[in-house]
């Protein structure tokens, strides 16, 4: 894991599980938003912690990452969690009682070429892709969760 994102994510209160952490973005809803999302540099780190999701924003200016969280995510309050693969990323529907988040994450075989490689590598503490390394692990525990 990230020694950044974990330092992050116990600063402000929370258990982070090991090697539980990837880099999404949130998904558009349509093809409108997907061509302007394409210009869109907001990427976070979503940490899979000891009883919710946490949300860490990357400054879009630096490439840094922001001691913020953007979105705590009960694990109690998800009702469902769908995957579903999109071209080369991976689209994550997280539905609670009254909500629907829906994030995006770059797959795993491209990572390396790819923004969420760079932040993985470079800006979040670490010099070996660990988006890439979490990314299968991570994804199954999401897709267990829900009271279904």
């Amino acid at each position: 894991m990230a020694t950044e994102v974990q330092k992050f994510v116990q600063e402000a209160g929370y258990k982070p599980l090991e090697d539980r952490c990837i880099i999404v973005k949130y998904a558009p809803a349509n093809l409108s938003e997907q061509f302007a999302a394409f210009f869109n540099s907001e990427f976070y780190v979503l940490q899979m912690c000891e009883h919710e999701i946490v949300l860490l924003p990357f400054n879009t200016t630096w490439g840094n990452l922001r001691k913020d969280v953007s979105l705590v995510l009960p694990y109690g309050d998800i009702q469902s969690v769908e995957l579903e693969d999109a071209a080369f990323n991976t689209v994550i529907t997280i539905r609670t009682v009254s909500d629907t988040i829906r994030l995006t994450t770059q797959q795993a075989a491209l990572s390396d070429l790819r923004t969420s490689g760079y932040y993985a590598s470079v800006f979040a503490g670490s010099f070996k892709n660990w988006h890439k390394e979490n990314l299968e692990g991570t994804l199954a525990a999401l897709k267990g969760l829900g009271n279904r």
